[in-house]
């Protein structure tokens, strides 16, 4: 068992126990998920389920970056922040190569003295939208920045045997801000 300090943009420390096995978990987890772009956000809308899909970027501590307006159904009802589950998976797959990530944890707005660090990071995934045009600008003008930060993680894998998963549990009780 070894003790690893993350740092992350926003300089808070985050010390995380992990043993061998979890730390090639956690690099499994990011790589997959560096691979995809799209993630099925679920949530609770007055106290009924919902569900929205968003383009991510996600940090190598595993936390998750999207932008929306609160003016959506997703936005409104996580604008105080809240609890979410969501999933990534690749379309079109042999059920014998299913692979996926899902996940639960605590959805909120990014703070604006926080905006940068994350901006940078979903910009350097998504490129495109530093260089906003006709109805991008616009749209732009108006999202914020959100953060998923998962308390849970599983990993789904076929091609590691039918219905492989491995699970890991994060303790953010340190911090579920941005």
């Amino acid at each position: 068992m070894s003790i690893l300090l993350l740092f992350d943009q926003y300089q808070y420390v985050w010390p995380i126990r992990m043993d061998a096995e979890d730390k090639s978990l956690r690099r499994e987890l990011f790589q997959y998920l560096a691979r995809h772009n799209v993630l099925t956000l679920s949530y609770l809308d007055q106290n009924e389920p919902a569900a929205c899909a968003v383009w991510y970027a996600v940090t190598d501590d595993l936390r998750l970056y999207f932008v929306s307006t609160t003016r959506t159904r997703h936005g409104a009802a996580l604008q105080a922040g809240g609890k979410v589950a969501f999933t990534v998976q690749k379309d079109d797959q042999d059920w014998r190569a299913i692979q996926g990530v899902q996940g639960k944890g605590y959805c909120a707005l990014i703070p604006p003295e926080q905006r940068d660090g994350a901006w940078e990071t979903y910009s350097m995934r998504f490129p495109f939208v530093l260089q906003p045009f006709g109805s991008m600008a616009q749209a732009l003008s108006v999202v914020t920045l959100w953060s998923i930060t998962p308390d849970w993680l599983r990993l789904i894998d076929n091609t590691k045997g039918f219905g492989h998963k491995e699970e890991l549990a994060i303790d953010n009780t340190r911090n579920t801000n941005p």
